[in-house]
């Protein structure tokens, strides 16, 4: 994934637009950059691998190295960004957040036959920013150039622009998977993903960008350079899980859907029977806790957190490219709250269960610290498609995914000819998926939020809902 932040201002802004890139941490782990405007000096940029120490140690002296009225800056969990062009349109400093897929097509398609070169990065990968700006430059205006490289992208680009005269030009993507929130206050605007980073910062929130809108912003106002599209298909994991609890999306709250999501699986447990005898709800921290607080309240079942993520010093943001390290470090930040494990009988829920790895590690954690019995709810349904729009998970492969492979266990590659049914905990298939996970796994019990369940707790029509990676309808 990724965020960006920017802010056009009659005042120097650089400290706030630090801190409103520092609040989009969560969403990536590998680099980090902010670039700026000011008018004596003109476009300035820098750029930190972040894998390894958190963005603020890496910029929090950023306002003794810069300067500027306007800038932007982005987390990214994939290429380093922004990128500084100099281009027909101008020389301007640009962010994407998304993926592009077909990026070997595009290059060879447009750029290659006319004598263009690309910086290539380890491994000869081109990187997508300047992929993007590239095709932007293919036309005549930046609106043109935004549109021809949305209209081509295979994926999904958001576009933040940062051009010479201190100004900026936000546009979402085409079928707006991705917020755009723009925020005023008495000098300018900001733009961002998360709207608390502004609201944090004394902005007010002006308004959501629609799907494929344009706008440019200077600190006199906003104007509108091509309108938003019909179609919008934001993507509901952004509730479930990646999205910060403080956000709003579409008008819809992240904690308070959580809740409500949580008292949905609640109610379907009820109603089906499968609600066991246990002793307390928890979540698995962090993104689960409010999921398991709404199941609790809803189920009438304490609540209690039977183990603790130590964070003080291994924050989510700062974990290691690697699977193996990350499994290792996700154990070592568990501690256990011995008097709420031991004997008794726990249900946990997790915001979702994609490869199933550190989950597995957890339930083992646990038992070895005495717990009684380990019921599993994951918040969502099960996670039947790689996400090929948004790059939000690290998987390579669809088997990857504990319940394709699960799937094939069970029934060899007939089985994914019955992906609706095994998603569907009442038929046969859905039963013994659940109950092969739960063999792996040593869950006592397992059961997943349905589609309908997560789309009832966003609140908002499932047509504008991205709802692919459980159902894989585009």
């Amino acid at each position: 994934m990724g965020g960006f932040f920017g802010i056009t201002s009659r005042s120097s802004c650089l400290m706030d637009v630090f801190f409103g890139v520092d609040y989009h941490s969560h969403l990536g782990t590998r680099r980090g950059g902010m670039a700026a405007w000011d008018p004596e000096i003109g476009l300035q940029r820098e750029i930190h691998n972040i894998e390894n120490a958190p963005f603020r140690t890496k910029f929090e002296r950023i306002g003794q190295r810069m300067k500027g009225t306007a800038a932007i800056g982005c987390i990214s969990d994939t290429h380093p960004q922004p990128m500084m062009i100099r281009s027909r349109l101008g020389t301007y400093a640009i962010c994407t957040v998304g993926i592009i897929h077909n990026a070997d097509e595009l290059i060879d398609k447009y750029l290659l036959s006319s004598g263009g070169h690309f910086d290539a990065m380890t491994g000869g990968q081109v990187n997508t920013t300047e992929l993007a700006a590239a095709l932007i430059n293919q036309k005549d205006s930046f609106v043109e150039g935004i549109l021809f490289a949305q209209e081509q992208i295979q994926g999904t680009a958001s576009i933040l622009i940062l051009r010479d005269d201190g100004s900026m030009i936000a546009a979402r993507d085409k079928l707006g998977r991705l917020p755009v929130q723009i925020g005023r206050n008495e000098d300018g605007y900001s733009v961002s993903m998360e709207d608390f980073a502004f609201l944090k910062l004394g902005y007010e929130k002006e308004r959501e960008l629609g799907p494929g809108e344009i706008v440019e912003l200077r600190p006199e106002g906003i104007t509108q350079l091509s309108p938003p599209g019909d179609k919008m298909r934001i993507c509901a994991f952004l509730w479930s899980y990646y999205g910060y609890p403080t956000s709003c999306y579409e008008g819809v709250n992240v904690e308070i859907m959580r809740y409500r999501n949580g008292e949905i699986m609640a109610q379907n447990d009820r109603e089906t029977g499968a609600e066991p005898p246990v002793d307390y709800v928890g979540g698995v921290p962090d993104s689960g806790t409010p999921h398991a607080i709404g199941y609790a309240q809803e189920s009438g079942i304490p609540f209690a957190r039977a183990f603790i993520k130590y964070t003080p010093t291994w924050s989510r943001s700062f974990m290691p490219a690697h699977q193996s390290e990350r499994n290792e470090i996700a154990k070592m930040k568990q501690i256990p709250v011995r008097e709420l494990i031991q004997d008794k009988e726990l249900l946990f829920v997790d915001d979702s269960i994609v490869r199933g790895t550190q989950l597995k590690e957890t339930v083992d954690f646990l038992y070895a610290n005495g717990a009684k019995a380990v019921h599993m709810r994951s918040a969502c349904p099960p996670i039947m498609y790689g996400c090929k729009y948004l790059n939000f998970s690290r998987a390579t492969s669809d088997m990857e995914l504990i319940a394709r492979r699960v799937m094939v266990e069970l029934e060899g590659e007939e089985g994914l000819n019955h992906i609706e049914e095994y998603a569907d905990g009442r038929t046969e298939r859905g039963k013994k998926l659940r109950q092969a996970i739960c063999d792996k796994f040593h869950f006592a019990s397992l059961e997943f939020q349905t589609l309908d369940g997560i789309v009832e707790a966003i609140g908002l029509d499932k047509c504008k809902l991205c709802t692919y990676c459980w159902d894989g309808k585009e």
